[in-house]
C-alpha cells in the first residue's frame, strides 16, 4: 500500500532515527526516512559541514526510488532546517511541507537584534575552532550557549571518554549564520518552537511574517519530544496532505 514520504533531517547531536524518538511510530502512516547529513556516521571520523551535500541528501530521499511518486514533507530539527530549506528552494516541487523545529536559519535574520547578539557571542570561538581541541571547544561552546540559561543546563553535554566523536563533530560543524539561504516560496511550513530562547523565536517570527505558521510547544530546544509538539507535527503534515489530496481530486 502507497504511504507517502516523511523526511526527518537532523541537528547536531543524535542522528538518524535516534534524534527523533517520538516521531517513529509515523512509520505506521507514513514512508518514514530518518537520515544522517554528511559527516554523521557511527563509525566514519567526522567531516566538516557541507551544506551542499546535505540538501543533496534530502534530495536524494525525495526521489522516485522505486514508489511510484516523487517528493514528501521534510521535517527538521536545528540545523538540518539549512539543507531542508535549500533542498526546497533548489526543488519546492519535491517538497510537499516544510517543518522546522526550533530552526537555526541565522543567516536569514543576521540583521536582527537576538540573531546579531548570538554571533557575537560565538563566532569569536568559530573563528578559533581548527587551533582548540574537541575537548576545549565543546566546553566552550556549551558555557556560552547555555550560560545565560539554568545552572544545570550549563553543565550539560560534558564530554566523556565515549563523547569524543561527537565533540569532534561539534566542532567540525560550520556556524549557521554563513548558511547559504533563501526564502522558500509556495511550500507550506510550520515552525515549531520550545519557547524558550529568544534566538529561535526571532527566526520563527521572521519565517511567520514570510507566510509560516508558527506554534509553540513545551521541550526547550527539543519541542519534538513532548506530547503537544509531537502532535503538532503530526496534525500539520495530516493536514497539509488532506488538502493536497483534495486539490488533486
Amino acid at each position: 500500500m502507497y504511504k507517502p514520504r516523511v523526511v526527518f533531517v537532523h541537528g547536531a547531536g543524535s542522528f538518524g532515527a535516534a534524534a527523533w524518538p517520538k516521531q517513529h511510530g509515523m512509520a505506521l502512516d507514513y514512508d518514514a526516512l530518518f537520515l544522517r547529513r554528511h559527516g554523521y556516521d557511527p563509525v566514519a571520523e567526522p567531516l566538516e559541514t557541507d551544506f551542499d551535500a546535505d540538501a543533496a541528501i534530502v534530495l536524494r530521499a525525495l526521489a522516485n526510488d522505486g514508489r511510484g511518486e516523487a517528493g514528501g514533507h521534510v521535517v527538521a530539527h536545528s540545523q538540518g532546517a539549512i539543507a531542508a530549506m535549500m533542498a526546497a528552494v533548489e526543488r519546492p516541487d519535491l517538497v510537499q511541507s516544510l517543518t522546522l523545529v526550533e530552526p537555526a536559519c541565522l543567516s536569514l535574520t543576521a540583521e536582527l537584534p537576538a540573531t546579531a547578539a548570538h554571533r557575537a557571542l560565538m563566532q569569536p570561538l568559530f573563528a578559533v575552532r581548527h587551533h582548540l581541541s574537541d575537548e576545549d571547544f565543546h566546553r566552550e561552546f556549551v558555557r556560552r550557549v547555555f550560560a545565560a540559561h539554568t545552572p544545570a543546563q550549563a553543565t550539560l553535554g560534558a564530554p566523556s571518554p565515549e563523547d569524543q566523536r561527537e565533540a569532534r563533530r561539534l566542532r567540525l560543524q560550520v556556524p549557521p549564520w554563513e548558511a547559504p539561504l533563501q526564502i522558500v516560496p509556495g511550500v507550506p511550513t510550520l515552525v515549531l518552537t520550545g519557547g524558550w530562547e529568544p534566538l529561535y523565536e526571532e527566526i520563527a517570527g521572521y519565517l511567520r511574517e514570510t507566510g509560516a505558521l508558527h506554534r509553540t510547544a513545551a521541550g526547550g530546544h527539543r519541542p519534538q519530544d513532548s506530547a503537544e509538539g509531537n502532535r503538532v507535527i503530526r496534525a500539520f503534515i495530516a493536514d497539509v496532505g488532506r488538502q493536497q489530496h483534495a486539490h488533486a481530486s
